[in-house]
């Protein structure tokens, strides 16, 4: 007999997860939910055709753990990789500055006929669109968990 994935079953362990499609995606834009980043750490890699972010990101998916335990939340720091990309264009994205930290609303795909575009939407009206001549997308993290600063857990607008 098989069992249900619990919670507890992801709680110390890396997240490496692959977005191969739309509903994928949806998937890697809420575990990317409020991540914060320096705008210093984007970087595309135009000769890989890659676009890449190191974030700070918010640990929702241990949230139930830590709320039971009595802990406080985590961040732990994530790369965002977008394979594919043709293009990149920004609004509202300041570029290589180190004081700038930027906070992701959301991941979406747009597509097209040549494939389509990744979207980073960014708190205060900014945002990345990368064109992608295939959609894949990455989200691996490369750090320990450590307790989040604010010691809350993010609002979400309703």
């Amino acid at each position: 007999m098989t069992q249900d994935a619990t919670f507890e079953d992801g709680a110390a362990r890396p997240l490496r997860l692959v977005a191969m499609d739309e509903d994928d995606l949806q998937v890697l834009s809420a575990l990317c939910q409020d991540a914060v980043f320096p705008a210093s750490e984007m970087q595309w890699q135009r000769g890989r055709a890659r676009f890449g972010i190191l974030l700070n990101r918010f640990r929702w998916e241990d949230v139930p753990i830590a709320q039971r335990g009595g802990r406080t939340p985590e961040r732990v720091q994530s790369v965002l990789a977008v394979e594919n990309v043709e293009r990149v264009a920004s609004q509202g994205v300041p570029r290589g500055d180190a004081d700038t930290i930027l906070s992701v609303l959301s991941v979406t795909f747009e597509p097209g006929e040549a494939g389509g575009a990744v979207i980073l939407t960014l708190a205060g009206d900014g945002a990345i669109r990368l064109q992608v001549s295939e959609l894949e997308v990455a989200l691996r993290d490369v750090t320990r968990p450590y307790a989040a600063v604010s010691g809350k857990v993010p609002d979400h607008p309703a």
